[in-house]
Order: C-alpha cells, then sequence, then structure tokens
C-alpha cells in the first residue's frame, strides 16, 4: 500500500518476519508534477557499503593472541564507537580484515548483490526527492536498508538517495 498521508499508522510496520512494511510513503501527485531532479529509475543493486569503517577511529590493532582467540571471526582491530567526554576510548566494535581492507582502498563490501525492482510511485518519489527516503527494502536480504548501500542499475554507479 502506498500512501501520502505521514501519519498513517502502517508506516514502517512490516507485514510479517522478513517482509516489507504495510504501507510506503511517497510524495503527493502535485509534488511529483513539480518535476524532477534525476531521472526516474526503478531498479536498484544492493552493493554495500565503506561506511562502516574509518581508519581515524581504530582504537587499536589486535595483539597475536587476540587474533588467535578470535580467529573464526578474522578480527583484527577494535574500532572506537563510543567516547567518553573528555574524548578517551568507552566503547567498540571489533573489525574484521577484510572491512579494513575495504576502507583502505575504498571499496564497498557487505551487499549481496541483488537487484531490487520498485513501483514507479516510490521510484518518482526518489526522482522527485533523492533524500526522501533514508532506508530501502532489499528483496534479497529481506529487510530495509541504508540507502547509501544501493547503486541505481542503470550502469551510473550512482549511490541511491544521492
Amino acid at each position: 500500500m502506498l500512501t501520502t498521508n505521514k501519519t498513517h499508522p502502517d508506516l514502517n510496520t512490516p507485514k510479517g518476519e522478513g517482509q516489507q512494511n504495510k504501507a510506503y510513503l511517497v510524495l503527493s501527485e502535485e509534488e511529483i508534477a513539480q518535476g524532477f531532479v534525476k531521472p526516474v529509475r526503478n531498479r536498484y543493486v544492493h552493493v554495500g557499503s565503506n561506511q562502516n569503517v574509518n581508519w581515524k577511529n581504530i582504537h587499536r590493532i589486535l595483539d597475536e593472541d587476540e587474533k588467535k582467540e578470535y580467529s573464526d571471526k578474522d578480527y583484527v582491530a577494535v574500532m572506537t564507537v563510543i567516547m567518553n567526554d573528555d574524548g578517551s576510548f568507552k566503547g567498540g566494535t571489533y573489525v574484521t580484515q577484510k572491512e579494513l581492507d575495504a576502507w583502505k582502498n575504498n571499496e564497498l563490501i557487505g551487499g549481496c548483490g541483488t537487484k531490487t525492482l520498485i513501483v514507479r510511485e516510490i521510484a518518482e518519489t526518489y526522482a522527485r526527492d533523492p533524500h526522501f527516503y533514508g532506508s530501502t527494502w532489499c528483496i534479497g536480504c529481506r529487510k530495509h536498508l541504508p540507502v547509501n548501500e544501493f547503486i541505481w542499475d542503470d550502469g551510473s554507479e550512482e549511490l541511491v538517495g544521492s
């Protein structure tokens, strides 16, 4: 179901586990009639992201004993996620070698490669207002993910939502 009502009760309400939402917000016909700022495209590809790792946020590289302890996960470093008020390390997350290499090489990781086809009204909403959505549905992963994990399937390699 598509709606222009920003307070519709079914927005952000999945139909069930691993299913799309009951309703999706789109721009009104009047807003769409004002013209597009981007081409109308109806398919995108889940390519992943390199936004999760930033070398500047690496708190420390794991020592050899720690790497052995987590060898099944391929963890190589700890990245700062939470800082104390004074700027010191408070908490973080483990980073894999694959994530670290992707960040260093400006590559994307984590995408399933699936192409998702979207309905005309959502495609036109993206074309009129590219920043309208913060997340979008991946039919392969069966969940909503940040738009910066997708590129348009038109050969441009342009990020969805940009």
